[in-house]
């Protein structure tokens, strides 16, 4: 497809993503609604397949995903993190309800006994669905990667691409329902933002603080993705030397957080320049991949298995963020929200999470509150359930495919 093309027809499907979440003040998410037009689109034909990859964004988004997550980290405090114990237990608590309730599930229905056919392939049974599905369901690609070695070692190619197409449908169910969900936490928020219980950010901090350590020069667009790229291939050097026990984006968010916290950066590093809105686009785009191979026979071969894997998983998520949020003293939105993200991860926490603060506030005082609540409990819950926790215990389990 013509590269130009491809890039004005993505443009396209975001614009309208963004003008109907924008119209409907958010109760339907621009994820939402740029999931279901890209995924009817592809179904239909209407979109080629090498649309995304054509527009060049999805390769612009695999080098600068690197970036945004060093800009996460300068975007909250060290004080903010330490203030978010609570949703990291929240977190792993929800990817431990994924793991128990669709355990529950193949108990239920079965989880057969591995066997060899008269070709001597080894057959797939309840038990190795079940384990991709609680890698695929609580990660994000490292986790479905993980799946999908540990499936292709042993011949089992249907159970390779199950975590594909859990990944291609996670976020059509995660976008909408934490729209939902986080327009309530929001409209709570507001009522507690104006009953004087809700605190608003603090004021901006000095010129000086602001601006970071770095010198002039590399505080331009281009000096500070310099800057910004070093710390990306320090992080992955580490990646590389631990053979990926430090995750790239785990030590990049470190270094962010760090970096922000010593005033060698500037609080939300990237914000200010020319390329931070294309970055993120580019990112967006990055969440759309997997429904270019996504087709209706797929989704009929394995729909019961898919369809036990998200009732379950959806069961477990609810059960287990809320019972430990409700402990730790998080509304019941909140938590379930929480535990959510393991549906997406980011950046679908951030974008969720600035719709409905501006859905709910009237106000740019009360945007500003609700959002500062709202979006660092979900950036961190997006790290804790995709990145951090689901990679270890995908890590554990995958071994157990085919045995």
């Amino acid at each position: 497809m013509n590269p130009v093309v491809a890039f004005v027809v993505v443009m396209l499907v975001w614009t309208i993503s963004d003008w109907v979440a924008k119209k409907t003040k958010s109760l339907l998410s621009s994820l939402f609604v740029a999931s279901i037009i890209f995924l009817i689109g592809f179904m239909t034909g209407l979109f080629p397949p090498d649309l995304l990859t054509a527009s060049s964004l999805l390769g612009l988004a695999g080098v600068v995903v690197g970036f945004i997550i060093v800009h996460l980290g300068t975007v909250i405090s060290i004080d903010d993190f330490k203030k978010q114990w609570k949703t990291l237990l929240i977190g792993i608590a929800t990817v431990v309800g994924i793991g128990v309730l669709l355990v529950v599930a193949t108990l239920i229905f079965g989880s057969g006994t591995p066997r060899v056919n008269d070709y001597g392939e080894i057959v797939a049974t309840g038990r190795d669905f079940m384990i991709a599905g609680i890698g695929a369901l609580s990660g994000g690609t490292i986790s479905v990667l993980m799946v999908q070695e540990a499936a292709l070692g042993v011949g089992l190619t249907t159970v390779a691409a199950f975590p594909v197409l859990i990944a291609a449908l996670q976020g059509l169910i995660g976008f909408p329902l934490t729209s939902v969900i986080l327009r309530s936490e929001a409209a709570r928020l507001k009522d507690e933002y104006r009953a004087g219980r809700l605190e608003a950010p603090v004021a901006a901090e000095s010129a000086q603080a602001s601006e970071g350590m770095l010198p002039a020069f590399l505080r331009t667009t281009p000096g500070t993705l310099f800057s910004v790229g070093v710390v990306v291939l320090i992080s992955i050097g580490i990646n590389n030397l631990t053979n990926g026990v430090l995750n790239t984006f785990v030590v990049a968010l470190i270094f962010g957080i760090t970096l922000r916290a010593t005033g060698v950066f500037k609080p939300s590093v990237l914000s200010g320049i020319d390329a931070y809105g294309l970055m993120m686009l580019a990112i967006l785009i990055m969440v759309f991949g997997p429904l270019a191979t996504l087709r209706p026979s797929d989704l009929l071969a394995l729909a019961w298995p898919l369809l036990l894997v998200f009732v379950f998983g959806l069961i477990g998520i609810a059960a287990f963020s809320a019972g430990v949020g409700k402990l730790l003293g998080y509304s019941v939105p909140m938590s379930i929200a929480i535990g959510l993200t393991a549906l997406y991860g980011f950046p679908g926490t951030m974008i969720l999470s600035q719709e409905a603060a501006r859905g709910a506030g009237e106000t740019p005082e009360e945007v500003a509150a609700i959002e500062g609540s709202i979006l660092p409990k979900m950036i961190v819950a997006g790290f804790s359930t995709v990145t951090i926790t689901s990679v270890v215990v995908t890590g554990i389990i995958a071994s157990g495919i085919g045995g």
